[in-house]
């Protein structure tokens, strides 16, 4: 989704060489009504769970009003996905708002979400990009301490931590010079306290925390960590980390000829996500093994939208 979830510019370079049509889709692709014809609608996902199960239930839920669809799914970070969206050969991106600025546009966020959404429109502009509704679901950074830490030092935000002799933040090496992260915590909130300590893979970064070897980790929103009883999401009172609200970025010469239909089943679905529910879903994934397009086909379902 955001800057966490960045790859190696060698990995960026061999996934290119690949060609896009050869990455993975999820489910079928045949239409659920009858169909409303012309080219399929390119959708795509960035390389993570979140992402794929958002590409598929925008998918299905389109699939199932009639439209042909095509997917394009985990194909990589931002670098590899902006270039084929600008060009139209990809068409549909479930993007997020906040790390969509910074991260896609290297722009600093205005942080609520309505204005994130109208600044993010007008970059888009220029490049034949527009922008649905956003969703109230997000997915942004969320800082995690242990349960026991937080309530024997009273931790409720990480302007507590100040409360702490030592803080030691465990995150992926972006994370040491970026402001949603590490940079925050030492220019915004003043921790002189803290410490960055690299750990790539959020499993081992998991067991660092519960070990007691860092103080606190990065993770996404919509991960079940958050709200697993064992971890406290500290709050980020000083909001160094944008809303990062789920928004439908979509190739205006596919909106302009498929109106305001298309446009209002996408709304449809994007009033229904929830990051609560977002969570639910990637703990079926990540952690129960189902496959996205299942999950996905099951929500659009449950919602009266598949």
């Amino acid at each position: 989704m955001r800057w966490t979830q960045s790859i190696r510019v060698a990995a960026l370079v061999a996934v290119a060489a690949l060609g896009l049509t050869a990455c993975g889709g999820g489910g079928s692709d045949q239409p659920a009504a009858p169909s409303k014809g012309g080219a399929p609608i390119v959708v795509a996902s960035f390389n993570f769970t979140d992402s794929q199960i958002l590409a598929e239930v925008y998918a299905g839920a389109l699939e199932a009003k009639g439209y042909p669809i095509t997917r394009k799914l985990n194909l990589g970070s931002r670098e590899l996905i902006y270039p084929s969206l600008k060009s139209g050969e990809l068409q549909f991106v479930p993007e997020y708002q906040g790390a969509a600025i910074t991260t896609g546009f290297g722009k600093d966020t205005v942080k609520d979400a309505k204005g994130e959404h109208d600044q993010l429109a007008k970059l888009f502009e220029p490049d034949g990009i527009g922008l649905l509704n956003y969703a109230p679901a997000e997915n942004k950074n969320t800082y995690l301490v242990k349960a026991d830490l937080a309530k024997e030092k009273g931790l409720s935000s990480i302007s507590d931590l100040k409360k702490l002799d030592k803080v030691v933040l465990a995150g992926p090496p972006e994370c040491e010079k970026r402001l949603p992260c590490f940079q925050g915590f030492k220019d915004v909130y003043q921790l002189a306290n803290a410490t960055f300590q690299t750990v790539q893979e959020a499993g081992p970064r998991v067991q660092q925390l519960d070990s007691g070897a860092v103080t606190v980790i990065p993770v996404d929103s919509v991960s079940p960590l958050v709200g697993d009883p064992k971890y406290v999401a500290l709050k980020d009172d000083l909001a160094i980390v944008p809303t990062e609200n789920v928004v439908p970025a979509v190739n205006k010469k596919v909106l302009d000829e498929r109106g305001p239909d298309f446009a209002n089943a996408v709304n449809a679905v994007s009033a229904k996500l929830t990051t609560d529910g977002m969570r639910e879903l990637n703990a079926r994934v990540d952690s129960d093994g189902e496959p996205a397009a299942d999950v996905a086909k099951d929500w659009l379902s449950q919602q009266g939208l598949g």
